[in-house]
């Protein structure tokens, strides 16, 4: 008797699921992007045992084992400072980027460093072996201990596991497997999904490490189904900064560490190299200083990181004036403007205001927000800050100056960077005076108003 299939309707843009075919996504807006995919026979899908491997008996939460995952270092600390301080074993960690952010590069360096402690496997589905061996020769890796394959099938791929049992192992990537209990093409929704769900499957039931290289769409988004994101435990992203240089490695998902962490990379001929000190990447500042040029500190993951904001407002030419920020939150500076006005007396109803974080890096906290209002006050008066000062702190909607989490450990790092001033929530005074740094305290939109007025 033939095998009864299982079929869905996906969204091939954003993996948005459906009951039936429609002609434009409510997820996405895409037009026509809605298919029909095959999910596999019913016999097939009532034989997987799920996303964490076989079934297990029930234990008390209270009796579960403590212990500390054994982890294992990549070679680069700022790689093992993302993933949350290594590899874990049985892992699996799915590392997106556009093409040609370096992300086979970075797992090479990776692979190579592990392959003299450990046994690994880079598993290939788009690139011939050639073209990795003149890369890993261009890179001057060791390439004596890293074992080659070259295929797409999952089965395959774990029945030589099961041979060759390796710790760690590349796929690249993820879009290119396929498992033969799914019927659609590679790179389809359905075999992204059974793909990822079969190797994370035999990396918990084996102990295996795996990395996967995923795709990004057009707008930066990792490819493939929604459910993708789930089914692994770390989500990293290389992505490029203003300057093609360098590269930012950040953590959207760690099940074995914290989100939002971040590594820095300089791309050089011989591969990536760590950025031991990112704060002097991002202050690379013009020589003549400039009114509306503004330092705050931020604080990414586990450590400070210190980058420049720019501000400028300019006269309107049209009716109606412009606001834009690039690195930061429109909504948010839009509220900021409105502070100004209502708790600051300065009215900026009539001007076009443009912010944007020097660097290409993007600011979510709010500890940026002073940094904002101040760069914006500099350029309308046409006074220029002092450049070594610097700024951070919360406002409020009633004009006060609020606390952010880590103040002095953000005052040290200004501090090891030779700025000698800081206006900072008074909250987060210190007990202790912070060579050199002269500090100023202040609680209200006023008190900063006052501040500047005296630089």
């Amino acid at each position: 008797m033939a095998k009864k299939q299982k079929s869905a309707f996906v969204c091939t843009a954003c993996g948005a699921d459906y009951p039936g075919w429609a002609g434009q996504c409510s997820q996405c807006g895409e037009w026509n992007s809605i298919k029909q995919v095959h999910l596999g026979s019913q016999k097939t899908l009532r034989e997987h045992t799920g996303y964490a491997g076989s079934r297990s008996g029930v234990q008390r939460l209270a009796d579960v084992d403590l212990a500390q995952a054994e982890r294992l270092s990549t070679g680069l600390t700022e790689f093992d400072r993302v993933l949350g301080g290594g590899i874990v074993k049985g892992s699996v960690a799915l590392i997106g980027g556009a093409p040609g952010a370096g992300k086979s590069t970075l797992l090479l360096q990776t692979i190579a460093h592990i392959a003299g402690q450990r046994p690994v496997l880079y598993v290939s589905g788009e690139e011939s072996l050639q073209q990795i061996a003149e890369r890993a020769h261009r890179l001057k890796l060791n390439t004596q201990s890293i074992n080659m394959l070259a295929e797409t099938s999952v089965q395959q791929i774990c029945a030589i596991l099961d041979d060759e049992k390796p710790e760690v192992v590349i796929i690249d990537s993820i879009q290119v497997m396929y498992t033969a209990d799914t019927d659609s093409a590679p790179g389809s929704v359905s075999q992204v999904r059974e793909s990822a769900s079969f190797l994370t499957q035999y990396a918990k039931r084996s102990g295996v490490a795996f990395f996967m290289v995923g795709h990004v769409t057009k707008d930066q988004s990792l490819a493939g189904p929604m459910t993708l994101s789930h089914i692994v435990d770390a989500q990293v992203v290389l992505s490029s900064t203003d300057d093609a240089r360098f590269r930012v490695l950040r953590a959207d998902k760690n099940r074995f560490g914290s989100v939002g962490e971040l590594g820095f990379f300089a791309m050089e001929s011989s591969g990536l190299k760590e950025v031991k000190n990112p704060s002097a990447m991002f202050l690379s500042r013009a020589e003549k200083p400039s009114p509306g040029s503004v330092v705050t500190v931020l604080w990414e993951g586990t450590r400070p990181l210190l980058v420049e904001i720019q501000a400028l407002v300019t006269e309107s030419q049209y009716g109606n004036p412009r606001r834009l920020a690039v690195g930061l939150d429109q909504n948010r500076l839009a509220m900021l403007l409105a502070i100004l006005s209502r708790h600051g007396g300065i009215f900026t109803g009539n001007d076009e205001i443009y912010a944007n974080v020097v660097g290409g890096i993007k600011v979510s906290e709010t500890s940026s927000d002073l940094a904002i209002l101040v760069g914006v006050v500099s350029s309308l008066r046409d006074r220029i800050v002092p450049y070594d000062t610097v700024f951070f702190g919360e406002i409020g909607l009633n004009g006060e100056i609020r606390p952010v989490a880590n103040g002095h450990a953000r005052l040290n790092e200004a501090a090891k960077h030779g700025f000698k001033r800081a206006v900072i929530p008074k909250s987060n005074l210190p007990k202790e005076t912070v060579k050199p740094l002269t500090i100023h305290a202040v609680s209200s939109v006023q008190d900063v108003l006052a501040v500047l007025a005296d630089f």
